[in-house]
């Protein structure tokens, strides 16, 4: 195997692609636009969704990048030897051009080819989608990995559970995929032994998705008449296996940010478990907070939405930092190591460099207030206990929950009063805790199918026309910053230095009803970015664009690139009302608006 660094993987990966036809596209924001289903951008398909279900990409039918992901359903299980809450993901797509066979082909080529990842053929293993009811065994896959020269007894036939996605009974565009594995050279669990096992023997590293069928809202699956293929290849995975380390931790990817952590604390990663653990769970919450914070929609800590993550990953971070003795001012620093190392990659975060670090210092000293808030709390509790007392299990989570104490902490400052802690009691509290976190998740990331829906691109549209009204009451100076939609509201965050008069917010809701009435064409049309901005449209978040763009004209009123979904017209959005105007965050102010019903 090639011994890859991450950039390395990044350059082989897309020049390999590139080679076979594809465009190479920019790594979209991780603030997903109007996707009311989940707070990050989780996957390399996400910000493709439209375009996999039907709509035409500026750039073409085959496409490749490497996007950036926040997956936070876990956050409580980083610091293992494998979890992360940011990855990158490597993809290549086909919209309606290739399918299984130049998918599968290329695949073998880019594992196995002495100029890429050059893995020996021996320790590959792959699966295919057994078959039921509803869809035929994938023969086909099996037929294509044979060719390349995969024995039969390295191809599993496994079922839906594994080889199928996005998972049963999630409506829309789906199909079999076809995973692939390396062997670790582990013994067999048993005669039955296959990647579906938790033994450790197979560890996965790519897999292609094969969305050929579209289930509908009561589970039937009917034939796609365009065919799509969805890949996707952890990038820090990858790099392990390549380099044979037994932790994502322990790779070139990690490796500057673990020494910074090192020279500011003092000790040394691997010294215990405890210092292991905690070196892990700052390395990661930092990195990806970093991320967060300088993306090119970045969002601030706060209480609620991404805000909310963002804080909770700080937070933690700084917790551990006190197991390492890290000074204050510690995880500034470790960001700007960050940065420097991914700003080639990813420019957005040399552009939000003085942002990143004001925000990390900032919410540390916030941090350090509610400790000390807490520790007036576990006071009050520990009060009217005496030697050989007891803190309940509730209390000691309140306090972990609401003031960010460890339970280790309440357990020392308990021990030095020869008070006990009911520890069985806060695992259970967090335990339900950890359910009602990820029964959440899971609501809000059905299978990563961004919505779609008339409701949806109406809210959309109203948001183009909001920027525009807003522009011309406010001035020119005013930009989007950010946008959220649910099929009740859209929430549209924009550039202003003061809260908005009430004549204003009058005269802004005026314009837009008045380009509402208009009942104006919504027209789309395909041209290359600089024509584009010559043109007069205005580009948003201009970083995520390719060399061709979707430019969406509203009569005189709005013209902005885009990439839906939309309207068919402004009159189908009835009616608008801003029912809030309110501070985002320092220079920003954020608008939640309704539209009419549809009758």
């Amino acid at each position: 195997m090639n011994r890859l660094t991450s950039e390395e993987l990044r350059e082989k990966f897309l020049k390999f692609y590139e080679s076979k036809g594809h465009h190479i596209i920019p790594s979209a924001s991780l603030i997903p636009e109007n996707d009311p289903t989940v707070l990050f951008t989780t996957a390399g398909m996400h910000p493709l969704v439209p375009y996999l279900l039907g709509q035409k990409h500026p750039e073409g039918t085959r496409l490749t990048d490497v996007q950036k992901c926040v997956r936070t359903g876990d956050i409580d299980d980083v610091g293992d030897a494998s979890h992360l809450t940011f990855f990158e993901m490597l993809g290549n797509w086909s919209l309606g051009d290739y399918f299984k066979k130049e998918a599968i082909h290329w695949s073998w080529e880019f594992l196995t080819g002495k100029d890429y990842l050059g893995i020996e053929p021996e320790r590959l293993a792959f699966s295919v989608f057994a078959g039921d009811e509803d869809c035929p065994r994938d023969e086909e896959s099996a037929r294509y990995w044979e060719e390349c020269g995969v024995p039969k007894e390295r191809i599993f036939y496994l079922p839906k559970e594994n080889n199928w996605w996005p998972a049963a009974g999630i409506p829309g565009p789906c199909g079999p995929d076809t995973e692939m594995f390396i062997d670790t050279g582990k013994p067999a669990c048993g005669p039955d032994c296959s990647p579906a096992c938790d033994c450790g023997k197979y560890l996965e590293i790519w897999n292609n998705v094969f969305m050929q069928y579209n289930r509908s809202a009561d589970g039937v699956l009917t034939p796609l008449e365009r065919k799509n293929v969805d890949t996707g290849m952890g990038l820090e995975r990858t790099i392990c296996v390549l380099t044979g380390k037994k932790s994502v931790y322990e790779t070139e990817a990690f490796s500057d940010i673990l020494d910074k952590i090192a020279e500011l604390s003092g000790k040394s990663y691997g010294q215990s478990e405890e210092i292991t653990r905690a070196f892990r769970i700052i390395a990661d919450h930092i990195r990806c907070s970093a991320f967060i914070l300088g993306d090119q929609r970045g969002v601030t800590p706060s209480n609620v939405d991404q805000g909310y993550v963002l804080r909770r990953l700080i937070r933690r971070s700084v917790r551990y930092g006190k197991t390492l003795e890290l000074p204050a001012g510690s995880y500034s620093k470790i960001a700007e190591v960050i940065i420097n190392k991914y700003q080639h990659q990813y420019p957005e975060l040399a552009q939000n460099r003085e942002r990143i670090i004001k925000e990390l210092n900032l919410e540390e000293e916030r941090f350090a207030r509610t400790l000390n808030q807490g520790l007036k709390e576990y006071n009050k509790a520990a009060a009217s206990l005496q030697p050989g007392d007891c803190i309940d299990g509730l209390t000691a989570f309140h306090l972990y929950d609401t003031f960010g104490f460890p339970i280790e902490m309440t357990v020392e400052l308990a021990r030095e009063n020869n008070i006990k802690v009911d520890i069985q009691g806060f695992e259970e509290a967090f335990k339900e805790h950890q359910a009602k976190s990820h029964a959440g998740a899971q609501q809000r990331f059905k299978g990563g199918l961004a919505d779609q829906s008339e409701q949806t691109a109406r809210l959309h549209t109203a948001t183009h026309l909001l920027h525009a009204a807003l522009r011309k009451v406010l001035g020119s100076q005013v930009a989007q910053k950010g946008s959220n939609i649910t099929p009740e509201r859209l929430r549209f965050d924009f550039s202003f230095e003061r809260k908005m008069t009430p004549e204003e917010i009058k005269q802004v809701e005026e314009l837009v009803n008045e380009a509402i009435k208009a009942d104006v064409p919504v027209i789309c049309e395909e041209m290359p970015l600089e024509q584009a901005k010559q043109s007069g449209a205005i580009g948003l978040f201009e970083s995520k664009y390719g060399e061709n763009v979707k430019v969406y004209t509203m009569g005189s009123f709005s013209k902005e690139i885009c990439g839906g979904p939309h309207a068919h017209s402004t009159g189908e959005l009835i009616s608008f009302k801003i029912k809030k105007e309110e501070s985002s965050s320092a220079g920003v102010r954020r608008i939640k608006a309704v539209i009419g019903a549809q009758p």
